[in-house]
């Protein structure tokens, strides 16, 4: 999965949500894609600064990680990637129901390839394998390293299921 900051001509900024750069590019070609604020179709990518998280705190070699905590389910159709960033204990219901949609889409839509995400992405866009959605972790310095090497992704809160 992949989030664009979409603009349309009256400059209106939006995000969206498409499974691949190809998929936005037929619906932007296609003029599928409408502002939600005008309704306009003439709609772009806008320029945006990476996101990418910043080291912080950590140690020097933190290792990477298949398995989620405990409270996590572990068989491969319900493993979900690292979180990516904190999300706060007292999220409002309507944020949480909204991310566990989006974790149900990607869950049912890519393939779940646990720590091995930044060679699976590197072989799809290079070509190597068939595209398809992929999620898993990734360390922040190899997050860099695909976004430096112009690999497309994007970085996702990952909220547990249940309580």
């Amino acid at each position: 999965m992949i989030k664009y900051t979409l603009r349309c001509a009256k400059d209106h900024r939006f995000d969206s949500w498409f499974r691949d750069s190809a998929t936005y590019e037929k619906q932007e070609k296609r003029r599928l894609l409408e502002c939600p604020v005008c309704g306009d179709s003439k709609v772009e990518r806008a320029l945006v600064a990476p996101n990418v998280a910043a080291k912080g705190n950590r140690k020097a070699a933190e290792p990477s990680r298949s398995r989620r905590p405990s409270e996590e389910p572990t068989t491969p159709a319900e493993a979900p990637a690292q979180p990516v960033a904190t999300v706060p204990p007292n999220m409002p219901p309507e944020l949480r129901k909204v991310l566990l949609e989006l974790r149900g889409q990607v869950e049912k839509n890519c393939d779940y390839v646990g720590d091995k995400f930044a060679d699976e992405a590197r072989k799809i866009h290079y070509g190597e394998t068939d595209k398809r959605g992929i999620y898993g972790e990734t360390s922040d310095d190899e997050a860099a390293a695909l976004a430096d090497e112009g690999i497309e992704f994007g970085r996702l809160p990952w909220v547990p299921k249940g309580n």
